[in-house]
Parts: structure tokens; sequence; C-alpha cells
């Protein structure tokens, strides 16, 4: 059905229709109830392009997950545990607030075009942007588009040295050092002196808080920072299960290793059983995201609870006042996470 056909059954003009759809205020009481007792009766939805066209709201948002180092499988990124979680978040968090969701994977550099052609084509309101790499230059040419955007795990500090502090931005972020820092303290109070690390992707904010927060920890109790045991995991599973592997055959490991996501502490952890490093008794381990198998597995995973749905809902009610233009200014939100201890550490003794 079309404007025109509810136009008619209303008795009034296409015009009168379409002020009534954008709650335009100089309509009488009486004809704006008559045209909207029609299009539910119907069932009419107004076509979002033809809306976009004309200047109007199209009710959606986009979000576009960023993951560089998944673009030769480009389905797993809806199976990766931190990003799978968002993705289903924020389209239940927006369809019940009324929006709709554009969801685009970018893998390349290339594919940011997808994103600069959502917002020139005016097929959506607002985005998000998660998984942002470490890049001002595309950050500046995001905020560039002068449309609101909000932004999850990214530097703040980055945003205010480049200026970008604009107000149609936004920027979504986890506490992950004061996570970090308070695994890297539970440790310690275990009796561990010797602890690695299996690190994120450094190009991203996560990746390097979590990582500087584990080398600020350690030196402010005097601990040594092995380099033999600082592993490159990249936050990707198959490489951590490389790295824990190449650990393990070197009969040399600390008796504590910290993964900076779960992802990587489950491959490690397999790794390790593979080569008869028991957990815990041999080698404690921690994780940081607190995935739903983190509570699953043998042994069961300590891990930094990551808080996944307060980021993503709070991306969207962001995201949708910048579209209402009910911000005016820059804005930051920084939520805690939790340490959930587990079966996967074990206290040392003093001779340990």
């Amino acid at each position: 059905m079309r404007s025109e056909d509810i136009a008619k059954l209303a008795g009034v003009s296409r015009s009168t229709v379409s002020r009534v759809i954008n709650n335009y205020a100089n309509v009488p009481e009486a004809t704006k109830a008559k045209v909207l007792r029609i299009i539910e009766q119907y069932q009419y939805e107004p076509n979002s392009f033809a809306r976009a066209l004309a200047g109007k709201r199209t009710d959606t948002i986009g979000l576009f997950a960023i993951s560089m180092n998944e673009r030769e499988n480009a389905s797993r990124i809806y199976q990766n545990s931190y990003f799978g979680p968002i993705v289903d978040l924020v389209v239940d968090t927006a369809n019940s607030l009324g929006y709709y969701v554009l969801i685009h994977t970018v893998y390349s550099p290339g594919d940011f075009q997808k994103i600069k052609q959502a917002y020139q084509q005016k097929r959506i309101d607002g985005g998000i942007l998660v998984g942002t790499q470490k890049d001002s230059e595309l950050v500046r040419e995001m905020v560039g588009q002068e449309a609101p955007l909000v932004l999850i795990d990214y530097d703040i500090s980055e945003i205010m040295a480049e200026r970008l502090n604009k107000n149609h931005l936004a920027v979504i972020n986890s506490m992950d050092y004061e996570g970090t820092v308070h695994a890297i303290e539970y440790l310690i109070e275990l009796g561990h002196r010797s602890i690695g690390i299996m690190k994120g992707r450094m190009s991203t904010f996560s990746g390097r808080e979590r990582y500087v927060a584990y080398e600020d920890t350690l030196r402010k109790h005097g601990l040594p920072l092995q380099e033999e045991f600082i592993l490159e995991g990249d936050f990707l599973k198959e490489t951590a299960y490389q790295e824990a592997e190449r650990l393990a055959v070197s009969g040399i490991w600390p008796t504590a290793l910290f993964c900076c996501n779960d992802d990587m502490a489950i491959s490690a952890m397999e790794a390790f059983t593979a080569h008869g490093i028991r957990i815990p008794d041999d080698l404690s381990v921690v994780g940081f995201d607190d995935v739903e198998l983190a509570g699953r597995m043998n042994p069961k995973l300590t891990s930094v609870k990551l808080p996944i749905h307060e980021m993503a809902t709070a991306a969207v009610e962001k995201v949708i006042a910048l579209c209402n233009a009910e911000e005016s200014a820059f804005s930051t939100l920084s939520f805690p996470t939790a340490l959930i201890v587990r079966e996967s550490c074990r206290e040392l003794k003093e001779h340990e």
C-alpha cells in the first residue's frame, strides 16, 4: 500500500498524510486521528529510502564491526566471543527502542568505504563503530561526516589530542586497566612471582590498556618482566595456541599466565594440557571477558568480566540521543569490570 492509497481512504491529500507521518504540528487533531487509524488498520510502513532522500529520519542506526585480523574467514566475526554478543545486544536494544540496525563487517581498509557510503547515502541516522584500530585518520574521516557516531573501545586521550571531540561524537569504554590490575594483584596475593602474559592486539585501545596495566602492576610489586613469558596472542585463538605450545615445548614456563581475552586463555589451556601441563597444578591461568564458556570448562576459568551488556546498551542509547539532538557536547562513558574467581588458579606455598 502507498501513501496515495492512505490519502484516498482517509479522504485527505497525500501531503496531509506526509505531514501526519512526520508529526507536523499544523494538522488538525481529528484529521490526524483519522489518518493514523487508517495507517494502523492497513499496517502501512513508509518507505525508509524515500524518507532519507527527502531528508527525513530513517530510524536506522549502523553497526560497524572492525576486525582486520579475521578477514580470511568473514563468518568468524559472528562466532567471536566479543563481537557476537555486542551485535546481538545492539540489535535487541535498538529494536526495543523502535530502531532498525544496518550491520557491516570491516576486514580491510577498503571496507571502510561501506561506512562512508551508509552515511553519505543517508541510509542511517547514526553509527556505532566497535573494534576500532588505533587510526586517528579513520576516526577523523568518520567525525568529518558530521553525523552521530559512537566509538566502542577507543582511546579518549587520542580523541582530545587530535581535537576530534565534536558534539556529535561519543566514546564508550570499559575499565580494562583497573580490571587487569585486579587480576594481577589476585595472582600476587596467591603467591605468584613469575607471571607471564598473552598479549592482545596492541593496535587496539583494550590491548594496550591491558598490557600497560600488567607491566605497571609487576613494577609496583618489584617483580620482573620476563621477556620469555611475554607471548604475542593478538586476541586470536590459533595464535594463542601456537604461542602456548611453543612455551610448553621450551620446558620453562611461569607459575601464572594472564591472557588478555578468554579465547586466548582457553586455547592456551588446551595447548598446555596437550603437553601434560596441568591447570592449575602446574600453571595458573586468568582470562579476560568472562565469556559463557569460561564457566563451563574444566577447570572453570577465572576471568575479568567485561561489561558487554552495559556498553552495548549505552552505545545504542547514546547514538539515538545524538540522533535526536539531545546531546550538546562530546561525551564519554566507562564501565567497571569485575574479577570472577573460579578454578584455574591456585595458591602457591612458600617453598614453591
